[in-house]
């Protein structure tokens, strides 16, 4: 996972309001416009990688010793099961990290990158220490991130890049290796169709950095691990909803009556495709590989209706990425790329320990108190 994580497309921004500038194998940084109340003189470091490309920690000085930390934790929803898990593994962090406080908000909806903005906006008005942030639109997001830095707020993205300057708006990205979890989809998907179909991939929404990188990561693989599957439709968006998804894997399902395979980069393109699959009779006749889980989706595996599924550890991922933050809040060093991984649940593995967690995290014991 290490060559991965150190693409191009996968690195992280590192601290707040500071410019680095690499100078043989130290970072030196300095501080740019940075909050007098808030000082922040970080420093950098480099390590070598399995590709000879740099990891970059960045650092800050720490903030008063006994300060009272809150975090908000801003996700892209907070419907969808991904989201919950998400929450849950905030709270996880919270249990274990003394003064520390979460605040939990986000959009209803996982469109709606103007309440998204808003909520950026209210804490940092109301003077939050730091936030954790999954940005619904990796453009529209990075001025209120700028904002956040300009208050003396520390920032952590997780799930989804962000288009910022290196080393400048925010400490650590957390996330799953998106594109690897897209290659990940198509190798299975590949596989169980004997290297040869029909397939076609609905997509998630525009500007969703996490499910482009997915779907890129699908297109690639299939096209040089096989040749032979043909990718008849790859351009349509099930928008940010179950119901939008469904409507359109309809319309897909009846342009396309000799379909042999599917794949969807998340879970509500997963779900409404799966309705739709079920609405037409053709559930488990065509191949089917989706993203992510649910309790639906887990069924429709074990009713062999769904032949894989890749899985993230959402729990994991905001148990660490608010770690991460309250880590470089207290001046330690903190990695500006983490990879919180994937796998994938087929019927066969689907009760295996580790995945059987991955599938049902227990989220319940930290949402439930």
């Amino acid at each position: 996972m290490t060559d991965a994580l150190c693409r191009p497309d996968f690195v992280t921004r590192a601290a707040p309001l500071l410019v680095c500038s690499l100078l043989a194998a130290l970072f030196v940084v300095t501080p740019a416009g940075c909050d007098g109340d808030r000082p922040a003189k970080p420093t950098g470091t480099t390590a070598g990688s399995a590709d000879g490309k740099a990891a970059v920690d960045c650092q800050r000085e720490p903030i008063a010793a006994g300060e009272q930390v809150r975090i908000a934790v801003i996700p892209k929803g907070t419907t969808h099961e991904f989201w919950k898990s998400i929450h849950a593994g905030a709270l996880k962090a919270e249990r274990e990290l003394p003064g520390v406080q979460i605040i939990w908000k986000g959009p209803t909806k996982e469109d709606d990158r103007g309440q998204q903005i808003s909520v950026v906006e209210n804490f940092i008005n109301a003077g939050v220490t730091g936030i954790v942030l999954a940005p619904l639109d990796d453009v529209a997001l990075a001025k209120p991130v700028q904002e956040a830095g300009r208050a003396g707020i520390s920032v952590v993205v997780m799930d989804s890049a962000l288009e910022a300057d290196p080393c400048r708006e925010f400490a650590s990205f957390v996330a799953t290796d998106n594109y690897v979890g897209g290659q990940h989809g198509a190798r299975r998907l590949g596989e169980i169709l004997g290297g040869k179909g029909k397939i076609l991939l609905l997509r998630y929404q525009v500007g969703s950095a996490s499910t482009v990188q997915r779907e890129q990561g699908f297109l690639d693989t299939l096209k040089a691990d096989f040749p032979d599957v043909q990718v008849v439709s790859a351009d349509q968006y099930g928008g940010a909803t179950t119901e939008s998804a469904y409507a359109k894997a309809e319309n897909l399902l009846n342009r396309f009556a000799d379909l042999d395979g599917i794949f969807c980069p998340n879970e509500s393109t997963t779900f409404g495709m799966l309705r739709a699959l079920q609405g037409s009779g053709r559930a488990g006749k065509v191949k089917f590989v989706g993203f992510d889980s649910s309790d639906k989706l887990i069924q429709a595996m074990a009713d062999g209706e769904l032949h894989g599924l890749v899985l993230q550890d959402p729990l994991n991922m905001g148990y660490v990425a608010v770690k991460t933050l309250v880590a470089f809040l207290r001046g330690e060093k903190v990695a500006t790329r983490i990879d919180t991984g994937s796998a994938v649940a087929t019927p066969e593995n689907m009760n295996d320990p580790r995945i059987r967690e991955l599938l049902s995290p227990p989220i319940d014991e930290y949402l439930l108190r």
